[in-house]
């Protein structure tokens, strides 16, 4: 049996031969230090207690099918959230719930696309946007984000790749791997465009509450009341539930003439039933009261003292730089060339792995053109860092490609 044509053109590197090599090594008894995704619970990063004893305390009403858009009293917090961030007008009908943001990407793009339309992708991207682009049978157009500018996305050449196909533009603010947090400024730039060209924005804004240094994260829809905007949030990463797949998506600025495009996104919700019920009763929790994820990213917390900690380890070896990040949660380093001449970067993560058992992702995994970058998570306790730190350190001494 062969897999489907369409699959031919869809990536998702980070969760391929790389991995599938550390799961080889670790059936041979080999232990892997894993730093390649950002899961919070393996580092002792746990759900809030609150969140999880509203799931407890509504697991018994949560055995049946919800509505296919979710429960109620989710759709209104996250409809809440919004107009508290300054979005206009968004109701719980505007709301849709999802098994995690990533069953949210796909149902988004494929309400939209027909064969051969294009998306505005950054570059780098979380690669699943670019992977369920193509999987929806259209075209990832990457737009180029500037590591001298901070990895701010390089409007201009935004600008060159629009066509007469483009249909919509993705922003992810806080960025996945960069860890840029996206100026007032340039939000607005990156809004003009859409406005001029007609194009559909879907913002995720996943890690829009981890962000450090005083940075501040503007929630995008709140800037662009005349624009269509898909705003998409969820509980993996500020709430720590990565595994209670609970995600959301809120539409905004859309006119009358766009609700053919939010009757495709019914209908696909529709058919997949309904998400995750349990994990839906997490949302209202989660999202209204203290805001737990302060404690871990303002001065002094876990968060912020491992980024900084990981970060002045990674630039203190030879040849490797590094623009600090602003929000999520990665170190997304460069090797300089002139220093380490590599030009495979998956095969380089590859044979770290198997030399030191280190496993950390390819900067051409996050559909970045030069084979030049590697993405550090610093979710661990800095003692586990240091010890990744030196085994790259160790590791780039003598390597050849």
């Amino acid at each position: 049996m062969r897999q489907a044509q369409r699959l031919k053109s869809v990536r998702y590197d980070i969760r391929g031969p790389v991995l599938r090599r550390a799961q080889e090594l670790e059936a041979a008894g080999h232990r892997i230090l894993k730093l390649n995704l950002g899961n919070p619970a393996p580092w002792g990063l746990a759900t809030p207690e609150p969140i999880v004893a509203d799931v407890v305390q509504n697991i018994v009403a949560a055995q049946g099918y919800s509505d296919a858009r979710g429960i109620y009293s989710a759709r209104v917090a996250v409809a809440q959230h919004y107009q508290t961030l300054g979005v206009p007008g968004v109701q719980p009908d505007d709301v849709l719930l999802g098994n995690g943001v990533s069953e949210l990407i796909v149902m988004v793009l494929q309400a939209l696309l027909d064969t051969g339309d294009e998306v505005l992708v950054p570059s780098p991207d979380y690669p699943l946007w670019t992977g369920a682009v193509n999987l929806c049978s259209g075209r990832a157009v990457h737009y180029r984000c500037d590591e001298s500018a901070g990895w701010a996305p390089d409007l201009e050449h935004m600008a060159s790749k629009i066509t007469d196909r483009t249909r919509a533009l993705v922003v992810i603010n806080p960025n996945n791997p960069t860890g840029a947090v996206y100026p007032r400024e340039m939000l607005l730039g990156m809004i003009e465009l859409a406005r001029k060209h007609d194009l559909l924005i879907f913002a995720d804004e996943i890690y829009d509450k981890i962000v450090y240094d005083g940075s501040t994260h503007h929630t995008l829809a709140a800037l662009a009341p005349d624009v269509p905007v898909v705003s998409m949030g969820g509980l993996s990463k500020a709430y720590r539930a990565a595994g209670f797949r609970s995600g959301w998506l809120a539409t905004s600025g859309f006119s009358g003439s766009d609700s053919d495009y939010l009757d495709g996104l019914q209908l696909l919700a529709n058919m997949r039933v309904c998400p995750n019920v349990p994990a839906q009763h997490a949302i209202q929790t989660a999202l209204g009261g203290y805001q737990s994820i302060e404690e871990l990213t303002r001065p002094g917390g876990r968060l912020l003292k491992q980024r900084d900690h990981a970060w002045q380890s990674l630039v203190d070896i030879p040849g490797v730089d590094c623009v600090k990040p602003a929000g999520a949660l990665y170190l997304f380093a460069r090797l300089d060339p002139q220093v380490h001449k590599i030009h495979d970067d998956e095969r380089l993560v590859i044979d770290l792995l198997e030399q030191q058992h280190l496993l950390i992702s390819h900067g051409t995994g996050f559909n970045l053109d030069t084979p030049d970058h590697l993405r550090l998570v610093f979710l661990a306790a800095t003692d586990v860092l240091d010890d990744a730190v030196a085994r790259i350190r160790t590791f780039l001494s003598t390597y050849r490609q």
